[in-house]
């Protein structure tokens, strides 16, 4: 069975790109984030990372959370992470895909769950998110805002 083509992400994350993840879907409520290990992506078992595992559902839960509901809609605004808890339930190896699901949408809130399942259709791990959509980060200073109309974290 061929992956799908990986696309261009939403929005450009450089610690993403610097992992190495590919983007396979991103629509209707979905997405799919993929990346093949690397050992620098390993923990001393020689195994995929748990801060890696968390990042890829992360990835591809913020992408499900602000895809476009309608084909060829405009993605929704940006989002930052709320809350996040994952379950390891294998030790991840060679090509992991992260699956992500909108559960349900409020007009502030995303509320997703993802899996990230390998090569050979097991699953690694599983996770729960929710995310607020934003248009702007506080920075703190002097009560200035990073504006961003598409962001994600």
């Amino acid at each position: 069975m061929s992956s799908p083509t990986p696309m261009p992400f939403a929005v450009h994350i450089p610690f993403v790109e610097l992992l190495g993840f590919e983007l396979l879907e991103f629509e209707a409520g979905r997405a799919q984030v993929a990346m093949t290990l690397r050992d620098e992506h390993t923990n001393s078992w020689g195994v995929a990372h748990g801060g890696l595992l968390m990042t890829l559902l992360d990835v591809a839960m913020a992408h499900a959370a602000r895809s476009p509901l309608q084909p060829g809609g405009r993605p929704f605004p940006g989002v930052v992470t709320i809350e996040m808890k994952s379950s390891f339930m294998k030790p991840g190896q060679g090509r992991l895909v992260a699956h992500g699901a909108l559960l349900q949408r409020t007009a502030t809130l995303a509320f997703t769950e993802g899996r990230v399942i390998d090569d050979e259709g097991t699953l690694v791990t599983h996770a729960t998110g929710t995310f607020k959509y934003l248009h702007g980060l506080p920075t703190g200073k002097n009560g200035q805002r990073i504006q961003k109309l598409n962001a994600s974290d």
